[in-house]
């Protein structure tokens, strides 16, 4: 067995430091591209994400709807982090994204539960909406490694992350998973409000691949290493699929692998943006795929590795 990034940082002391520094980051947060400087030790309504010095956990189990890469026949190990950094009005998972469901947890508390889904025989710890409680992760995986956690972290992110988190995560994370939402600035600030986050995702997703690469599987078919970038294909809005196929080709790698998601359907505030209130269709998605093939892409979907 390969051990995970985080016990080669853990064996040389650079865990332990990146955790002080991301702790220092809560002071003036600016964990994510909004760089709101909040105080998060002053408690949770303080920034974007509401949330404090505690990370605020949802819910977490073992997960068998995830890509069969990451779930395997044991399933993904997710932890579902309340609230998000992103307010899309279409989030599927608003309840948990844009609510505080479940409880804070301490650190241990968070260690605990990675080493609860190990036990259950899951595959990966992941880390679900994790971009606003970098620093509580860090802190929770240090304590769980030296009580015996060996399984990779998978950082399952909306893509609208800081180059300054990346780097607090770089040698620790194994399997990145975001998302590419929106090309277009106007588009992102209207349905994900946030007009930086094309920007944003671009420079994150070359950092991550940049970090662990493609994404490499073993001989189970069982992701190990590298980026999986996903992408929801939305009604009527093809030219940003194009535009993000064509930079992931060129810009990141034609080996990267794409999750090109079918499952779009009205929710959450969906309804007020008649463009987008209704489902995608299956015309749609070929097309999304068909742009995904013509950019020189080859790793998406069913596609083979």
């Amino acid at each position: 067995m390969e051990y995970p990034a985080y016990l080669h940082a853990a064996s040389a002391g650079a865990l332990a430091a990146k955790a002080e520094a991301a702790r220092k980051v809560l002071r003036s947060c600016r964990l994510c591209p909004r760089a709101c400087r909040a105080d998060r030790f002053a408690g949770p309504r303080r920034g974007y994400c509401q949330i404090g010095r505690l990370a605020h956990v949802a819910s977490w189990g073992p997960h068998h709807g995830e890509e069969a890469c990451l779930s395997g026949r044991r399933g993904s190990g997710t932890i579902f982090f309340s609230r998000c950094n992103l307010g899309c009005v279409f989030c599927q998972n608003s309840d948990i994204s844009q609510a505080s469901p479940g409880n804070e947890v301490e650190a241990e508390a968070l260690a605990a539960i990675m080493l609860d889904l190990q036990d259950r025989g899951c595959h990966n710890i992941n880390l679900v909406t994790p971009s606003h409680v970098v620093p509580q992760i860090i802190e929770a995986v240090g304590i769980a490694a030296a009580k015996g956690l060996r399984l990779p972290l998978v950082y399952n992110t909306g893509g609208y992350d800081s180059l300054a988190s990346l780097a607090l995560l770089d040698g620790l994370v194994d399997i990145y998973m975001p998302d590419f939402k929106a090309w277009n600035p106007n588009l992102a600030n209207r349905l994900l409000s946030a007009r930086n986050y094309p920007g944003a995702a671009r420079r994150a997703i070359r950092e991550m691949h940049r970090q662990v690469g493609p994404l490499d599987v073993d001989r189970d078919g069982i992701a190990r290493r590298g980026v999986l970038v996903r992408h929801l294909v939305m009604p009527g809005l093809i030219e940003d699929s194009r535009a993000i196929f064509e930079f992931l080709a060129r810009d990141v790698s034609p080996d990267t692998y794409v999750n090109i998601l079918a499952q779009y359907h009205p929710a959450h505030r969906s309804s007020l943006y008649p463009a987008i209130d209704r489902p995608v269709s299956m015309g749609e998605v070929r097309a999304a795929r068909d742009a995904a093939a013509a950019a020189g892409l080859h790793r998406f979907d069913g596609a083979a590795f």
